[in-house]
């Protein structure tokens, strides 16, 4: 159990359940890991996204490693098989802009509990399984 003060990171259903059932080793963003938060643990805050219908919630610890940056669609699907994102995958496929990687290094399950509601766009400010929202 992980009792202790971690910052989060919100990632939407279902990318979240992937990165927690090891389907997906690549997390990608528009902007690059922040050092501070590179080998560091992180809630893994799954939201909802446009289409689903549960509040925000906790489903586990991740962990990444290092970022690759991908300058151009053929580098960007090469990895696809480890992002899951294809060029058919309409929000988040490559739109000629310059992506990043985020290499998992190790992801936990924990029991699902409530996200904090101030949790900011993308890091939370660090919070326990414990605190009352």
């Amino acid at each position: 159990m992980h009792d202790k003060k971690l910052p989060g990171i919100n990632i939407q259903a279902p990318w979240s359940r992937l990165l927690i059932e090891g389907k997906k080793s690549i997390e990608t963003r528009t902007y690059q890991l922040p050092e501070k938060y590179r080998a560091k643990d992180l809630w893994l805050i799954e939201t909802p996204g446009r289409l689903g219908k549960f509040k925000a919630r906790v489903i586990g610890v991740i962990r990444f490693s290092e970022f690759r940056q991908y300058s151009s669609a053929a580098a960007f699907y090469e990895d696809s098989d480890l992002h899951l994102i294809h060029p058919d995958t309409k929000d988040y496929a490559w739109h000629g802009r310059t992506k990043f990687g985020w290499f998992v290094e190790r992801v936990k399950v924990v029991d699902t509990f409530a996200a904090p509601t101030l949790r900011g766009i993308v890091y939370s400010r660090p919070f326990d399984r414990n605190a009352r929202y």
